[in-house]
């Protein structure tokens, strides 16, 4: 199994993710936690916790970032700025006004606002991670297999509604779709968006609740080849994949991807992660 941690820890709990461990004692002292694998009994991840509430922190001083790259809702029309991997990660790694640590938590916090530079096929501003390899290359997996996406977040303020998680479409077909779209809207509901095919289409499932600003937890992940299996707060759903996605690799997305525009700079959606977690097999 690839296991693929990015987490924060909190102070006095212990949870357990898939096939991964986490133990963080209570102290006020600076300490280093450990992921195993419960499977192979062997070390993932080292992260040192001592700086969390330090917002001076790039959240690659606290997160381990050396599978993602960031796109952000800056750049020229049509081309977001993309960060690499290389610059996001360690303490004095990259971080700005729409990606930062949350001062009170360390929380990894995404902002985008209603106006931002958009990709040129959407209308809609992102601070967003896109799931890559430990060589900085774009990661691309077939639906064969297992593959999980895990996260603990809190979605701080949002004007309409967010995608906070995504399994997208990579190499195989000319489509640009996702193939799941998880949203937070903003009067709480948790929408489930399954597309109906690579040409277009997609379907709506309420899957939950959460009152804004309140933490809750998800897991989006493809199970066979053939199914979607979806977690929040410890229920789990599951939806048929149509097989004409089976021509195409897919990858992993989470942050802030706002779903509604407008000409303002401070309407939008500011989306606080303090565990994300990606894993195949």
């Amino acid at each position: 199994m690839r296991i693929r941690p990015l987490i924060l820890p909190l102070a006095t709990a212990a949870a357990t993710l898939g096939t991964l461990a986490f133990v963080a004692p209570a102290s006020s002292t600076p300490l280093t936690l450990k992921g195993v694998d419960t499977q192979s009994g062997s070390s993932v991840s080292s992260i040192d916790t001592g700086a969390l509430t330090n917002a001076s922190v790039a959240p690659g001083g606290t997160f381990d970032l050396s599978v993602w790259e960031l796109q952000e809702p800056v750049g020229s029309p049509g081309s977001p700025t993309t960060i690499p991997s290389s610059r996001l990660q360690g303490a004095n790694g990259f971080q700005d006004a729409y990606f930062y640590s949350d001062a009170r938590d360390g929380a990894m916090t995404f902002w985008a606002p209603e106006k931002g530079v958009t990709t040129p096929n959407s209308h809609y501003a992102r601070s967003e991670l896109r799931e890559t390899n430990r060589d900085g290359s774009p990661a691309n997996w077939s639906l064969g297999g297992t593959h999980r996406l895990n996260a603990t977040l809190r979605v701080v303020s949002v004007t309409s509604n967010v995608c906070v998680g995504q399994i997208h479409l990579g190499k195989g077909g000319p489509s640009t779709k996702p193939l799941v779209e998880l949203y937070y809207r903003a009067n709480g509901d948790i929408v489930l968006g399954t597309e109906n095919s690579p040409e277009g289409g997609q379907t709506t499932h309420a899957v939950g609740h959460v009152p804004v600003g309140k933490t809750w937890s998800y897991t989006i992940g493809v199970s066979g080849g053939r199914t979607i299996d979806l977690t929040v707060n410890g229920s789990t759903t599951h939806y048929a994949i149509p097989s004409s996605f089976n021509s195409y690799q897919q990858y992993f997305k989470a942050g802030s991807y706002n779903q509604s525009s407008s000409s303002s700079t401070t309407k939008g959606a500011r989306v606080a992660f303090s565990e994300l977690t990606v894993a195949h097999s």
